[in-house]
Parts: C-alpha cells; structure tokens; sequence
C-alpha cells in the first residue's frame, strides 16, 4: 500500500513537470496525493495528539531565490502543503503557527475541512503505538530549478503545540538550484539538534555523490541528533 501510495506521487509529481510545470507545482503535487492517502501521516490520516486531534506541519521550498513557506499546529485542512505553497507565493513573511496559520488560510482562500474528516479508525488504534511516517519529495524541473516539500501529522501521542523538524527549513527541508533538495523524515528533535537538511546540502557539496552524503547524513544524525530517520 505504501509502495503504491509513492508510485501515486511521483506520477501526481510527473504530470506537473511533463505540462511545463515548475518544480515547486510538482513537489505540491506529490505531497497533496501523499496528504489524501491515509496510509500516510500527513493531512487525512495524520497521527494523533494525546487529546486525540490531529495538528499538521508543512513546508515547501524553491532554490532558486530561497523562497518558503512553513505552517505548523495547522488544524481542519486536506492539504497544509497547499497552504505553505501560497504562504511561498504571496507572503512576506514564512512561517505561521497555529490560529495565525489558519486565519492567514482564510485570507489566502485555503479551503478547510470538518477536523473529523482527518481522522482515521487506524489513527485511533495508534495512538499509544507506533510512530508514523512524514512524507516529502524533490524535484528538479526542465528550467533547473530545485524544490523540497515536507508534511507531516507528526508523531504519534504527541503533547498539543509540539513542532518537530518538518516545518522548520534547514532542519526538515531545505533546496538550493545549485546543488539539491532534502525532506526529512524521523525523530524531529535528533533532525533540530544538527540542522540537518541544511547541512546535507553542506555535505553534497563536498562529496559530490548524494549516496555517500546521505550516509554523511545519517550518521551525523545518530552520532550527533541521537537519533533515526531518513
């Protein structure tokens, strides 16, 4: 279900770039398929609070002006990936939180949903089990352009207000044209603590393969975040 769900993105990612689109469009594309999935945890399936309700985290950037837009504790609303793109479009400032996400989502015509519709029997189940997983992707368009987007339930039982790594550019996503993209997935402290996507970028730069500096990557993260992911 899982494998199926990605093969759904990246074809949702795909059709945005092959109809002359940029990469941000694509990477929108990719996590709003990924946001609908509820095997996913991001929008409609995203992990539960320890009230039960379900707060998401966004964000989304392009390389080449370093232009972004994160939203975090972001409630009744499909796709925060779609609000943190307008938030890139149209906003002076990057990042809202909370209430001052949602009103901005109206000012910015972001359609909301019953909170309801975002939780899943599945959802209910884990609460007191497992962590899901957040959801992400890279593109690289026909003009050059790189972009990353991030979104995420974040995890599982969390305290209400927590905010991990995915909103945060430079921790959880981060792109530059001239060298890649990141998303990040896994134990959002581990990923602040080292300002990991950022840092990767660092990394490729120098190793020039981006298996090896993923590994770099990783291992900084368990050496020095204490902590796992991807």
């Amino acid at each position: 279900e899982l494998r199926q769900g990605i093969r759904e993105a990246v074809a949702a990612g795909w059709a945005r770039l092959q109809e002359g689109g940029s990469a941000v469009d694509a990477v929108e594309a990719a996590v709003c398929t990924m946001e609908d999935n509820p095997r996913f945890n991001a929008g409609r399936g995203s992990v539960l609070t320890t009230d039960g309700t379900v707060e998401m985290d966004a964000s989304i950037m392009e390389g080449d002006t370093l232009r972004n837009g994160a939203v975090a504790c972001v409630t009744n609303m499909q796709h925060p990936i779609t609000l943190a793109r307008r938030i890139l479009d149209t906003d002076r400032h990057s990042f809202y939180v909370g209430e001052g996400a949602m009103t901005r989502a109206r000012a910015l015509g972001i359609p909301f949903c019953d909170a309801e519709d975002l939780i899943t029997d599945e959802q209910r189940k884990r609460l007191e089990s497992v962590i899901g997983g957040t959801v992400g992707a890279v593109a690289l368009d026909r003009r050059g352009l790189i972009a990353a987007a991030t979104s995420t339930g974040g995890m599982t039982g969390k305290p209400p207000g927590r905010v991990g790594d995915s909103p945060l550019i430079g921790c959880g996503t981060y792109a530059e044209s001239t060298s890649g993209g990141v998303s990040c997935t896994g134990d959002g402290e581990a990923f602040i603590r080292t300002v990991l996507a950022r840092r990767t970028i660092g990394i490729l730069k120098v190793a020039g393969d981006p298996m090896h500096a993923c590994q770099i990557a990783m291992d900084i993260l368990v050496e020095e975040g204490r902590g796992g992911g991807g």
